[in-house]
């Protein structure tokens, strides 16, 4: 049965309204973060994605939406220099300021160029901001706190998850509008050949202005949604691993479709939140993810869903879910010989474990997975080996069938 997009925008919504109510404080928090990364990844994709233009410093205007937000809060000795629930705007506004003169410099040039010229622009401000104290705090940051507005306090996390996600469904929502818009539809000409707009009589610096500070607008929204939720700004927003962030999770989603990145941001806040906790190491496997979709699955993850929609026509959905179940086995099964040697590896050449070793006695035992494993037992490389080597089998036996199957259904 094929689903409107309507329903399933429908049952999203009411999934996303719902959702706080059966969380946690932590979990909530967590959502608060997914939403936020949502939208920025979102904002990036129309400057990528639509535009192509690369930028490697979108941080920038993230991290000027989220300190404009912070003082707007302690404006008016504290009261607000607008109510509670339009705070975000002024995240915006600083955003497209920021965005308008960092566009006209660097939408000068194109490619590679233009990608540096945003990287260098992001790192002045970021080498700047320890020094203009009374704009970013220095090394303490700036502090805030949620005014109550309209008979809310704001205090609680469900509050503040609920403002979060109005402003977050406004905001894609009118960033897919603008890809409807006459100027949305130019942005991919600028992607695909910007030389025959300019021989049809346009203006493509001021098209690339336009869309690089409709990008930093939306931006700054997600940032000030993050001064609404933290309550603190710091100047770190401005370092690259922000502007790196929302590249690798816009591109793990695929840049290709308009939702890709969304998922992408929200999948892989996610995957920090939740691993984070459990090894030092959870920025290793982001990396691998990341080269791995790259290499395997290049359009992102939001592929999937297109290669389902294009091969539900000629095959059963028992025969896909066959296919994609094999896949996430072989994957998994793959996964898990890879996570046990990487944190097996790192409790071994800990500086702990390290200075326990004595010159000529056999290495001690690690706890991992509450088991005791001897570096030098076979069977602890054994194990991790075989996981590997079984579900990369497994997923190359799949693709084998998969390529048989649709052979046979040319024929």
């Amino acid at each position: 049965m094929k689903l409107s997009p309507l329903f399933i925008l429908l049952v999203l919504s009411a999934f996303l309204v719902a959702l706080p109510l059966f969380m946690s404080a932590s979990l909530v928090n967590a959502a608060i973060q997914m939403l936020i990364a949502a939208l920025f990844a979102s904002a990036f994709n129309v400057l990528a994605g639509q535009g192509g233009m690369l930028s490697f410093g979108h941080a920038a205007y993230f991290a000027i939406g989220t300190f404009a937000t912070i003082h707007g809060m302690n404006a008016l000795d504290g009261t607000g220099l607008v109510p509670t629930p339009f705070m975000p705007l002024l995240g915006a506004l600083a955003g497209c300021v920021l965005g308008i003169v960092a566009g006209w410099f660097s939408t000068k040039r194109s490619g590679v160029y233009f990608s540096m010229i945003t990287l260098a622009l992001a790192e002045l401000l970021h080498t700047l901001a320890p020094h203009l104290k009374d704009a970013f705090g220095g090394e303490g940051g700036v502090s805030a706190m949620r005014m109550p507005a309209w008979g809310f306090d704001f205090g609680t996390s469900i509050e503040v998850y609920y403002l979060t996600l109005a402003w977050v469904v406004l905001g894609i929502a009118l960033l897919f509008y603008f890809t409807r818009t006459p100027l949305g539809r130019l942005c991919l000409g600028l992607r695909e050949n910007s030389n025959r707009l300019r021989f049809m009589g346009y203006n493509v610096h001021r098209l690339r202005t336009m869309v690089f500070t409709i990008s930093a607008t939306f931006s700054g929204l997600a940032g000030a949604l993050l001064a609404m939720n933290n309550e603190a700004a710091n100047y770190v927003l401005f370092d690259m691993t922000l502007s790196t962030q929302v590249v690798l999770n816009s591109y793990i989603g695929g840049i290709g479709a308009f939702f890709g990145p969304a998922v992408g941001a929200a999948i892989m806040t996610f995957f920090g939140y939740a691993v984070s906790d459990m090894t030092r190491t959870w920025l290793l496997y982001q990396g691998v993810i990341f080269v791995l979709v790259m290499m395997f699955m290049p359009a992102g993850l939001f592929s999937i869903g297109k290669w389902w929609r294009s091969n539900r026509g000629r095959f059963s959905a028992a025969r896909l879910y066959g296919v994609l179940s094999g896949w996430v086995v072989g994957c998994a099964v793959a996964a898990a010989g890879f996570v046990f040697l990487c944190e097996f590896l790192a409790l071994i050449l800990a500086m702990d474990y390290q200075s326990k070793l004595i010159e000529g006695a056999d290495w001690p035992a690690v706890t991992l997975l509450e088991h005791q494993w001897l570096p030098g037992a076979v069977a602890t490389w054994l194990i991790p080996v075989v996981l590997l080597v079984v579900g990369i089998s497994i997923v190359l036996y799949v693709n084998r069938k998969w390529q048989l199957l649709r052979e046979e259904n040319a024929e």
